[in-house]
């Protein structure tokens, strides 16, 4: 990279050329020259040049494309600017192309270190949990009642955030009204799975518990009409945690392994378990295939981001209903 050419396009604010050199340097893997680019657009605010869009693709470009030691850098603690404004969490796209025993003796043992050891482990890398920050207090490897979790893909200039796939073999259901509505943590914790889709943009959520079935369970959400279909319990953990990696239409996505977390802890509060967190894994999993699980629809058309599920517990004479939508 030519310094002379950077500086003329940070003093001219040229966003165009910038992004050209960026392209530039991914092609030819010059790393220093791209982390260049990222610190001096940066710090161009401080004359007043907005360059942070050029900022914010080239440390994109070295968390996904770089070399450990770059990512690494992208990936400092100390620095409270890294991946404001990326289209994922940084984590996330490190995660995808770079292995955990390649960033674990480069990466200082905090909150970002931890994030990335449980992407990889999510994609099937062992992680070893002796020295990550306990900010997550969930194993990253996967247990074996676990789905595999529906995963981001990242490319040079956007990502892909595919749903789970889910059964449509829907039926009706009889709702009815009238059914005691209980308070427990699962309203609480289901704001916290999707708080980017209420706080950071249009979506809305809500939950109620009764004590009674399916149908009244809906009855108390409102709803006089409705259909559902069955789900396996590791369908429906899928779709929780996709929801909490996701940012909704305008939110800033959290990652896979915060979405996975989030199902965690939903499924723990369904089960009153949260004052023993951190859960054994087991003990979760055996509570997954107790409950039932639905999928259920209003007969409204389906947009935007969705996660509108219907939980049993025969045993207990209890059931949930949950809904969260956010659209552009």
């Amino acid at each position: 990279m030519n310094d002379d050419d950077l500086d003329a396009l940070i003093a001219r604010a040229d966003l165009d050329g910038l992004v050209r050199m960026i392209d530039d340097l991914c092609s030819s893997r010059d790393w220093p020259g791209l982390l260049q680019v990222r610190d001096r657009s940066r710090s161009a605010v401080e004359t007043g040049r907005q360059l942070w869009p050029a900022a914010t693709l080239a440390e994109y470009r070295l968390a996904l494309l770089a070399d450990a030691e770059h990512v690494a850098i992208v990936l400092d603690e100390s620095d409270g600017l890294s991946g404001r404004f990326t289209i994922g969490p940084l984590t996330e796209v490190a995660a995808q192309h770079h292995a955990w025993g390649d960033l674990e003796e480069l990466l200082e043992g905090g909150p970002r270190a931890t994030f990335v050891a449980h992407e990889r482990a999510i994609r099937g890398e062992p992680v070893d949990t002796v020295d990550l920050a306990p900010v997550l207090d969930i194993p990253p490897t996967l247990a074996d009642w676990e789905p595999d979790y529906a995963l981001a893909t990242y490319s040079e200039n956007g990502g892909e955030f595919p749903a789970p796939d889910l059964p449509d073999d829907w039926r009706d259901i009889v709702t009815t009204s009238g059914s005691e509505e209980l308070d427990d943590d699962v309203d609480l914790s289901l704001r916290q799975l999707v708080e980017p889709w209420t706080t950071s943009s249009n979506g809305r959520a809500e939950v109620v518990c009764v004590s009674g079935d399916a149908g009244a369970a809906l009855g108390a959400l409102g709803l006089r009409r409705a259909r559902v279909c069955d789900l396996t319990p590791s369908e429906a953990i899928a779709w929780l945690a996709w929801a909490g990696a996701s940012g909704g239409a305008h939110g800033r996505r959290p990652g896979a392994a915060a979405g996975r977390f989030g199902a965690w802890w939903f499924l723990a509060s369904l089960g009153d378990l949260l004052d023993d967190w951190p859960v054994d894994p087991d003990e979760l999993g055996e509570l997954a295939d107790e409950l039932r699980w639905y999928r259920w629809n209003g007969y409204e058309p389906e947009v935007g981001w969705s996660l509108q599920i219907l939980i049993e517990d025969p045993e207990n004479g209890v059931a949930w209903a949950l809904t969260a939508l956010d659209q552009d």
